[in-house]
């Protein structure tokens, strides 16, 4: 197998819970997923709207994260739209949420196109 080494999600979630807090992004669980294989989302609440993060696999295996939502910042009508969509997809998806007036992750994100 290829690619960086699986994490499983609920570990994954709480790293990046207490990378938020440290770089002032302060996040919070909106909806727990599987804790072993569960997918993540992640929402990015910033001064001009909000930003949908999908988590994803690149063609090496990497993690990876697309904005879900488009290039640009959303209204919350939107975002909980794709939300709701990915989550009727996979219910075992977790879906963060994280303050970041910069529409950035507070952890480390490979963000492709």
């Amino acid at each position: 197998m290829s690619g960086t080494p699986r994490v499983k999600a609920g570990l994954w979630v709480s790293m990046a819970l207490r990378l938020g807090d440290q770089d002032g992004r302060p996040g919070m669980v909106l909806r727990k997923g599987d804790p072993d294989a569960g997918g993540v989302l992640v929402v990015l609440r910033g001064r001009e709207g909000v930003s949908v993060l999908s988590q994803m696999r690149s063609a090496e295996g990497e993690l990876a994260w697309m904005r879900g939502t488009g290039p640009g910042p959303v209204d919350q009508e939107a975002a909980d739209a794709y939300v709701a969509r990915q989550v009727r997809f996979d219910p075992d998806l977790w879906v963060l949420e994280f303050e970041s007036r910069d529409l950035l992750p507070p952890f480390e994100a490979k963000l492709v196109p």
